[in-house]
């Protein structure tokens, strides 16, 4: 018995706890997916469509990356499952599910992750866990499209602002331009000032845009991180006024065909070029002007 205990080499306690948790990790992983891809595809190419504006993969595709890169600091994390309140967070998640599903309430079903995905975080590494990954969590927010009623609300005076000050700098160098409401009349074009050019949705993508950067750059210092979500906003309507002007430019020197074929999509690239080089202007001059406490 004694030679046998000596020859025995018992697997490590940590070694063996992580090869039970590796099956049920990707389990869970492997269930979540599998629950939400006809979500996600009836939201981008079925019933939905009209309410995606084309980031939500992109947004996917990024959280997935923020948590890729906590991966080791949620695998050293001790193993605290909080069974019951992880048993909590999945039935909040799947009744939002069932009945978002059900009742074809698009914005219900899709919040409905929210609560499974935390539920599987606290269950494999308890609340330490959910802290950790807080902000891929939260920025799984901007796959939700706004409400309609908001959208129409406040996307009408931001067009309008953005049509306004396009058609005074296109005056100001003297291009032959007007405006009536959100339609702008350069030269023999007219140009319509859409939502998707200038509405609520693009600042709100913007705005995912300022968060991620100010995430990737790991600033310490909270007044930092909160003035660049914050002045996000106005960057976002800056670049917003940089697409319209871009357009009306193209439209107006090569034809309505060019300002309505790949110089739309260009422009939509050139927004978000815009934003970011502006998202890092701005973090320059927070850079300088804040106390020296406030700047790493």
């Amino acid at each position: 018995m004694t030679q046998a205990n000596a020859m025995a080499k018992p697997v490590p306690a940590s070694n063996a706890g992580t090869e039970r948790d590796r099956l049920p990790l990707w389990l869970v992983v492997a269930g979540i997916a599998i629950a939400y891809v006809p979500t996600y595809w009836d939201f981008l190419f079925g019933v939905w469509a009209a309410y995606s504006q084309g980031h939500e993969i992109a947004v996917l595709a990024v959280a997935a990356f923020l948590v890729f890169r906590r991966r080791e600091a949620l695998a050293a994390l001790p193993d605290a499952r909080t069974q019951r309140a992880a048993a909590v967070l999945l039935a909040v998640g799947v009744f939002f599910y069932v009945f978002g599903r059900s009742q074809q309430l698009m914005r219900v079903e899709l919040a409905s992750q929210f609560f499974v995905l935390a539920a599987a975080i606290v269950g494999l590494k308890g609340f330490a866990g959910l802290r950790l990954l807080w902000f891929p969590m939260v920025f799984l927010l901007f796959v939700i499209p706004l409400p309609y009623a908001l959208t129409l609300t406040l996307t009408g005076p931001l067009k309008a602002a953005a049509s306004a000050v396009t058609t005074s700098l296109l005056a100001a160098l003297g291009y032959p331009i007007g405006r009536s409401g959100v339609v702008i009349t350069i030269g023999q074009y007219q140009l319509l000032v859409a939502t998707a050019c200038a509405g609520l949705q693009t600042m709100f993508t913007l705005e995912a845009l300022g968060l991620l950067y100010a995430n990737l750059k790991g600033y310490r210092s909270w007044l930092r991180n909160a003035l660049l979500g914050l002045l996000a906003v106005p960057v976002s309507f800056i670049a917003n006024v940089i697409r319209v002007v871009l357009l009306t430019l193209v439209t107006y020197h090569f034809g309505d065909a060019a300002g309505r074929g790949f110089a739309h999509w260009f422009a939509g690239i050139a927004l978000f070029l815009a934003a970011l080089l502006l998202i890092v202007a701005v973090d320059g001059m927070l850079g300088r002007l804040l106390p020296a406490r406030h700047r790493r």
